[in-house]
């Protein structure tokens, strides 16, 4: 490519309303244009909200004010393509938009082109689009690998892809593989500090994933998630979070699957929430009159599958409920960011992971190394814990108005695994474990009871606690049948209740060293 003279550098430098870390990265993407050869890959990595369309659109007003030759722009959803048409527009770039419709013949009369990957694909087939003049060829969205059938068209383009996460969609296809170079933008943190991106406040539910199945495409399966996500335990776990941590606040709610999110939508309307549901079926009128709505009612919920991950910006959401898991870095940045535009008076926004996503990935805006994961993939995504192993570091904690209840008790926490171990060594049958955990959970209700009325419906109230420890009991003794685990789940509580009835009294002068009251 030619070089640029100091004065045009200059010029460039003015850009248009463009922040300090913006022009920075045109300055870097400009000078691998200058350093490199026609045919070079790029790869520039910045956050969601940090202005990537911005940026590319500056790129493009100045790469046709100093060369002869044309710019192509690739994206994967038509909501995407008018958007990025509309921007370019903005930054005085006259450019056309190749759809399914559009009439080609005018096509020299323009100097950019937008496209979405199938369309082109179908266009440059038929050998209806003339691209032998296209000198810069820019990916939006980059790390979803539809886009690299293309690049066989365009041996001789300059191509930068733009993506918040350098991390391939599909396993088999690593980014490193179709780019030469990654630039890595702005961090999340550094845009939280200047102003840039609200900060997340993270909010982390345990979830039993061990029933979930992953696909072909390394992620889990949409039938398996739904079989977890539309239980009804699952769906009140739902409810509870969004009462402690989000109610009252505008929310987005993210599911694996239309059902799933019908089900969600069924269950706050019934509950007499606000909630609208919006997937990939809906018709383009249903979409703006459910997006209107979102937009203009203050505590509305918003319930979808993956149609809300990119091209979606609503400043105005307040809270993230993430109702699924998934293996993809990339979706879990996503969904998040969707939460994180600023406003004046918003500089914080909440999420509640229903997926163990943040013990899977981190919290986001973690400082993770962009430079390590594109160059090794493998490598990050072989160092994530499993399900497994994820599980087997949790502990179960009492949601704040529950803990309340049992405000006298120190503790209220059983380990379940290191009973079972020490119990093992001494050779006692396993069926310990149970006996101690029902003392345990006895001793803390009567802890916090005047009689044994008060301590039996107190003990009402440990359901999530005794469902956690006989999940964990049965994976010590590896058996974990769905009846023989449900079996456990009620024999415990009959147990822990006649425990009470028959023990109320002695427990209640040891804790307190009189009897109780008759």
């Amino acid at each position: 490519m030619s070089k640029i003279s100091t004065l045009e550098l200059e010029e460039r430098k003015a850009g248009k309303d463009l922040y300090s870390y913006q022009k920075g990265a045109i300055d870097k993407i400009f000078k691998a244009f200058e350093e490199s050869p026609d045919d070079y890959h790029l790869l520039y990595q910045l956050p969601t909200g940090g202005g990537k369309t911005v940026i590319f659109s500056e790129i493009v007003r100045q790469y046709l004010k100093h060369h002869k030759k044309k710019v192509l722009v690739m994206t994967h959803r038509i909501e995407l393509c008018k958007q990025t048409s509309n921007m370019l527009t903005e930054f005085a770039v006259h450019n056309k938009v190749i759809d399914s419709k559009a009439d080609l013949s005018d096509q020299a009369e323009y100097s950019c082109f937008v496209a979405m990957v199938e369309t082109l694909n179908n266009r440059l087939n038929d050998d209806k689009l003339d691209i032998s003049d296209i000198g810069l060829v820019i990916i939006d969205e980059a790390h979803y690998n539809s886009f690299t059938k293309l690049f066989k068209f365009f041996s001789q383009s300059f191509i930068l892809g733009v993506t918040a996460t350098p991390l391939s969609s599909s396993v088999e296809l690593p980014m490193t593989d179709n780019y030469d170079e990654l630039i890595v933008g702005e961090s999340i943190e550094s845009l939280i500090d200047n102003g840039f991106l609200a900060r997340a406040n993270m909010y982390s539910y345990n979830v039993g994933l061990t029933s979930l199945v992953v696909g072909a495409n390394g992620d889990y399966t949409v039938k398996s998630s739904e079989d977890l996500y539309t239980d009804n335990d699952m769906l009140s776990k739902l409810i509870q979070a969004y009462e402690e941590r989000s109610k009252g606040k505008k929310t987005l709610i993210f599911n694996n699957g239309i059902n799933t999110s019908l089900h969600v939508y069924d269950t706050f309307r019934r509950a007499g929430y606000p909630i609208a549901h919006l997937d990939n079926t809906n018709t383009k009128k249903e979409r703006a009159l459910i997006l209107k709505w979102f937009k203009n009612t203050p505590d509305a919920i918003l319930t979808s599958v993956s149609i809300l991950t990119t091209g979606f910006d609503e400043p105005t959401v307040e809270s993230i409920i993430l109702n699924r898991a998934t293996k993809s870095l990339t979706l879990y940045y996503q969904m998040i960011g969707r939460g994180s535009r600023i406003l004046k008076d918003k500089k914080t926004f909440d999420v509640i992971d229903l997926g163990n996503n943040f013990h899977r990935f981190g919290a986001w805006g973690d400082d993770l190394d962009w430079q390590k994961i594109f160059k090794s993939p493998y490598y990050y995504l072989d160092s994530l814990l499993s399900d497994e192993e994820l599980e087997s570091n949790f502990r179960y904690e009492m949601p704040d108005e529950l803990r309340a209840e049992f405000s006298k008790s120190k503790v209220v926490y059983f380990d379940v695994q290191k009973t079972y171990v020490e119990s093992v060594r001494a050779g006692a049958s396993s069926k310990v474990v149970l006996e101690r955990s029902i003392e345990q959970h006895a001793r803390i209700c009567i802890e916090n009871s005047e009689d044994v009325y008060d301590a039996l419906a107190l003990a009402k109230m440990l359901g999530d606690d005794i469902d956690f420890r006989i999940g964990r009991y049965t994976k010590c003794i590896s058996k974990s049948t769905y009846n023989f685990v449900e079996w456990l789940k009620g024999d415990y509580r009959k147990k822990l209740n006649a425990y009470l009835r028959a023990n109320f009294d002695t427990v209640f002068e040891d804790i307190h060293g009189y009897p109780p009251e008759d």
